[in-house]
């Protein structure tokens, strides 16, 4: 994978919208992805576009990205300091979850995208997005926590913001959550061994992990 090719993310969001496999792109009104990179550091990464991001485009521009800028604002972020994307660039008909096929189609696209912005840290909200990078993770047990990667790239465990558009318990759980993310990057973004441990790699998985984010 040739990052080098790419000057820009929007040159690379251009690139991968017309050379992928993801059957989501018969139905969906267009690719979503955010094009300026963050000057943080920072990237949260969710599952798949909802409605009001397949009509703008743009990722988390619904009421889920609305309690997102609320939780940035809360430990002194804004929108602008962060990036955000998505597993899936594409939506699903009626905000279904991804398929395993989608998530495999548009994984070249993701891995891209992040070779190009070379994270200080991820933040993958929810299920999907986490068992994309810690695999064998539940997020029921792991959000609020650290978890180291091969990539040398901390992950920061994260229910989804629309989780709590259904669970309003949730709010709570979530705010609290964005504390320790905090405390963590005050911290250094170091993963210290009280943070939770992810499930021990087999040597083929860490090969896999190496091999999907390479230069990361």
């Amino acid at each position: 994978m040739d990052i080098k090719k790419f000057e820009t993310l929007k040159q690379l969001h251009e690139y991968y919208s017309e050379n992928n496999r993801c059957g989501l792109k018969k139905v969906a009104t267009q690719p979503v992805y955010e094009i300026h990179p963050p000057t943080s550091g920072i990237v949260f990464i969710g599952e798949a576009p909802g409605k009001n991001e397949d009509l703008e485009g743009e990722p988390f521009v619904g009421a889920a990205g609305k309690f997102l800028d609320e939780m940035l604002k809360s430990i002194g972020y804004t929108r602008k300091d962060v990036y955000v994307s998505n597993v899936v660039k594409y939506r699903p008909p009626s905000n279904r979850d991804p398929t395993d096929i989608e998530k495999k189609d548009c994984r070249v696209w993701l891995n891209a995208e992040l070779l190009f912005l070379k994270p200080k840290v991820i933040i993958p909200l929810g299920r999907h997005a986490l068992e994309r990078f810690v695999e064998g993770a539940r997020i029921s047990a792991s959000h609020g926590s650290a978890f180291s990667h091969p990539s040398n790239i901390p992950i920061f465990a994260m229910y989804h913001p629309a989780a709590a558009l259904y669970n309003p318990n949730l709010r709570a759980v979530l705010l609290d959550d964005f504390k320790k993310l905090k405390t963590f990057l005050d911290g250094g973004g170091e993963v210290g061994k009280k943070q939770a441990k992810k499930p021990t790699p087999t040597n083929h998985a860490k090969r896999k992990a190496v091999k999907d984010i390479l230069d990361l």
